[in-house]
């Protein structure tokens, strides 16, 4: 998955795994970037009596770099504290949740917002109030109402929500994990003597779980190294990289026989996410939580993992005659390394850019003067729309099958014109779309849908 359970430390501690991050120029307010970062992953709508909920001993970051030596210049910090009304009781809630004041909700969520730049903190909010987890029709009968009570308007024309969302990450969890296979393209897989299988649609594993997301819509300009507004597509200072982060203190100490946990030290980063799938696919096993403590700056160290990528090797093991051209393809892959740690150059792509320099880092970039899309497409630069991914990552964008494409070689022309891709590169997919989500997507602010309730839950994923 984008960055689910992805390396043996985070996968046992969920409260702080970042499972997708999300940067785009807002489509309904095109002045503004939004920016989504997803924790928690796989949250079953059936979750109580403790349902799922942020953790108040996690710092949760999204961090921009703005002048491309992969290091946070901008932060924005999101502490959460949890209250609770009755002790005593083991409830969530004791009637109807109609309102985020609600006196039958025992167990609500607050959180402040900061801002830091160039080492300056600015609390931009404090006691903002996260929606409850969408129970059923009993205790959340109004849900959409309640999460929309949970947007927050912010000083400086910034706009926040955090609280439980639709996992909007499409993805045939049970079928890529299984030696890589693809149903689509199944009955073309290597059996190893086994029976073969036949050509089948794809099945959204994550479909009717849930996250807990970040969402942060704030103006071009306070992203930017100099506060402008970016207006030209060719301009360095239009691109900025993004990354999410969680930390944790760096000591706890439980007393025996009593509930107290203290903690203590330098806050340490645990988590992060720049690119999807990248600690997924592109780490080794033995590499995976080192990477997830260090900056996108000290992305050097893993650039072979991206220039020979394991599973480029591996599919034309698993799908044998029907990858001839990627089989002898044993260049580094400088298509790869320009489009997840360097940025793609203008002159690659008409019209394009979202280069940040030489520094070698995991981020999400985006070129801010890129306008959304009017007919987007969900296969982002892969199906000629500059304002998808990798160009950020819009909710709805199709990363499996257009990392896929890449590895299998659909990019490596940009970088070398004489390679002809296969066939197989511009149709490899886990033949999953948007309406593979049941949840659908929202049209505006915070654009991932209302997560499903536990009461009236649909067939999960094949998780």
């Amino acid at each position: 998955m984008s960055s689910h359970r992805e390396a043996p430390a985070i996968s046992r501690d969920p409260v702080a795994d970042s499972t997708d991050l999300y940067a785009f120029v807002s489509p309904d307010d095109p002045g503004t970037v939004t920016i989504i970062s997803n924790y928690i992953p796989l949250e079953a709508p059936f979750g109580g009596p403790n349902f799922f909920e942020f953790g108040p001993d996690v710092r949760y970051r999204i961090n921009i770099d703005n002048n491309g030596d992969g290091d946070a210049d901008i932060i924005y910090e999101f502490a959460f504290e949890t209250t609770v009304a009755n002790a005593d009781s083991f409830l969530y809630n004791s009637g109807p949740i109609l309102s985020l004041d609600s006196a039958n909700w025992n167990r609500k969520q607050f959180y402040s917002v900061t801002r830091i730049s160039r080492g300056r903190r600015q609390v931009l909010a404090e006691g903002l109030a996260c929606p409850p987890c969408n129970i059923g029709p009993l205790s959340t009968p109004d849900y959409d109402m309640l999460a929309s009570q949970a947007i927050h308007g912010l000083p400086g024309g910034r706009t926040v929500f955090a609280g439980q969302r639709a996992e909007g990450f499409y993805v045939d969890l049970g079928s890529i994990f299984d030696l890589g296979n693809l149903r689509p393209f199944e009955n073309l897989h290597a059996t190893f003597g086994l029976p073969s299988l036949a050509a089948a649609p794809g099945v959204n594993g994550t479909d009717n779980f849930s996250v807990h997301s970040i969402a942060l819509k704030v103006p071009k300009s306070d992203l930017t190294g100099n506060g402008s507004n970016p207006a030209s597509a060719s301009s360095p200072d239009s691109v900025v990289g993004v990354w999410a982060s969680a930390s944790r203190q760096a000591a706890i100490v439980r007393e025996p026989w009593s509930e107290y946990v203290h903690e203590a030290g330098e806050w340490t980063q645990v988590s992060r996410l720049g690119n999807p799938l990248f600690n997924e696919v592109l780490v080794g096993m033995g590499f995976k939580d080192l990477w997830n403590s260090l900056p996108p700056s000290a992305d050097k160290r893993f650039a072979a993992g991206v220039q020979h990528p394991e599973l480029a090797a591996l599919l034309p093991v698993l799908y044998p005659g029907v990858f001839p051209n990627l089989a002898k393809l044993t260049a580094a892959r400088a298509d790869l390394v320009a489009i997840l740690l360097t940025g793609i150059p203008s002159g690659l792509i008409p019209g394009f850019q979202n280069l940040t320099g030489n520094t070698l880092a995991d981020m999400l970039r985006l070129n801010m003067a890129i306008p959304p899309a009017s007919n987007p497409s969900i296969f982002g630069l892969l199906g000629n729309d500059l304002a998808g991914f990798p160009n950020g990552r819009r909710v709805q964008d199709d990363v499996v099958a257009i990392e896929l494409r890449a590895i299998a070689g659909a990019t490596y022309p940009l970088v070398n014109s004489s390679y002809t891709p296969d066939a197989a590169a511009a149709a490899v997919t886990d033949g999953l779309t948007p309406a593979s989500v049941s949840r659908g997507f929202l049209s505006t602010f915070p654009y991932l849908g209302i997560p499903q309730g536990g009461y009236q839950t649909a067939p999960l994923g094949t998780v």
